[in-house]
């Protein structure tokens, strides 16, 4: 069953979990949301509609939304481009320290080299635009085949980076980290963390498996 969800009102549409962008990071969780029967909503910018193949593959534990709903869940995952982000999120009225997942990285094409940021954090940046909220960098330095793929290998799960400021928020990030099967390693604060996981750093593309 096709769960397209685009006529009530987005306050009234609740998810726990909101996965914004139909790329290929966003899909490729969908995808790993869907095979560990965890549910969640997925929006983008050219509206439920255009999502109803991907739902339809899925099934009914993921629900095609709209991206002012999407923006109301408990944890939002910013699956998008870097430079979209303050766009997409000025329209929310407050986070209220609700749980924003970076998973974007900060690139410019087409010489697909880092961004001139003066320095900071790509996810300090991010966490301007969503004032209120608890920003966690992760999902990032999978290349999306990767990221879609089952996360269990060899014996081991294949490791994901997290990082960011509260403890509390780190720690439910990594809880859905370990829930869609991989395991998490956390890397402590933005400042830190995010510096090696954003595009540039050590740890884009390294693919890590954890034994045991």
């Amino acid at each position: 069953m096709v769960r397209i969800i685009d006529r009530p009102r987005p306050e009234d549409i609740v998810v726990t979990y909101a996965i914004i962008g139909s790329g290929a990071i966003g899909t490729a969780l969908a995808r790993q949301f869907f095979r560990n029967g965890v549910k969640a909503g997925i929006a983008n910018s050219r509206g439920p509609q255009s999502l109803v193949d991907l739902v339809g593959e899925l099934g009914s534990t993921i629900a095609a939304i709209p991206v002012a709903a999407a923006l109301q869940a408990d944890i939002v995952i910013l699956a998008v481009p870097f430079a979209a982000i303050p766009g997409i999120v000025r329209a929310t009225p407050g986070w209220n320290g609700r749980i924003v997942i970076d998973a974007s990285n900060a690139i410019d094409f087409p010489a697909f080299t880092p961004t001139d940021l003066g320095g900071r954090p790509s996810s300090e940046i991010v966490a301007e635009a969503v004032p209120g909220a608890r920003v966690v960098k992760a999902f990032n330095t999978l290349p999306a085949a990767l990221l879609a793929t089952d996360p269990k290998q060899s014996g081991g799960r294949r490791v994901l980076f997290l990082s960011g400021n509260h403890a509390e928020a780190n720690a439910q990030a990594a809880s859905l980290i370990e829930a869609l099967g991989f395991a998490p390693v956390d890397l402590g604060k933005l400042s830190e963390g995010g510096r090696l996981q954003q595009f540039g750093g050590a740890l884009p593309v390294l693919d890590l498996i954890r034994m045991g």
